[in-house]
């Protein structure tokens, strides 16, 4: 979404502050900008600073809720977990302050699929963050592990954030280079 929209919030809502990763409460009446919506969720700016708004809270923004954030239980724990499905699924995991998905930033550098003794399988991811102090990394780990279990097949699901090799620009995708407008 490139279109920022202003409003106020029709009620109270739950909130992470960018880039702290802190929880809050923005009250009923906050008067906002949608900036982003990507992954599922909303970015807004206040007076106070970025937030981030799940898509379940779609609501009180007065929109509504994207596509992507709408829950989808996986229906079987059986059969193989489909691989591209996974790296799929992680390109709808966004950093809310950037409008690449983790996939093409770069910041996912393993994923493994393996079969577990419970039946299913599990999948385990390790992702890095544009910068060691980004407070939203575990907000984002959670994104992307919460996903991952809605999927066919995967009973459990694991993503750990690592800092070696540490991120640089250049592990961007073409195709995310392209969306930040670097070629």
């Amino acid at each position: 979404m490139t279109e920022v929209i202003s409003t106020k919030l029709l009620r109270e809502c739950d909130a992470v502050q960018i880039p702290h990763g802190s929880s809050l409460t923005l009250a009923k009446g906050t008067q906002v900008d949608i900036i982003q919506t990507l992954g599922g969720t909303f970015t807004v700016r206040t007076y106070e600073g970025l937030f981030r708004i799940a898509g379940k809270d779609a609501d009180a923004l007065g929109v509504e809720p994207p596509a992507e954030s709408l829950p989808k239980p996986a229906s079987s724990l059986e059969g193989e977990v489909d691989e591209k499905l996974v790296w799929e699924t992680l390109r709808t995991c966004y950093d809310p302050e950037i409008p690449v998905n983790i996939v093409d930033l770069g910041l996912v550098y393993d994923m493994a699929v393996e079969k577990t003794p419970g039946g299913g399988s599990k999948v385990s991811v390790k992702m890095t963050l544009t910068a060691p102090g980004c407070g939203m990394g575990a907000t984002i780990a959670g994104d992307a592990q919460q996903k991952i279990l809605m999927l066919d097949g995967v009973g459990e699901a694991q993503v750990d954030i690592v800092w070696d090799p540490p991120w640089h620009q250049s592990m961007i995708t073409e195709q995310g280079r392209r969306i930040l407008g670097l070629e």
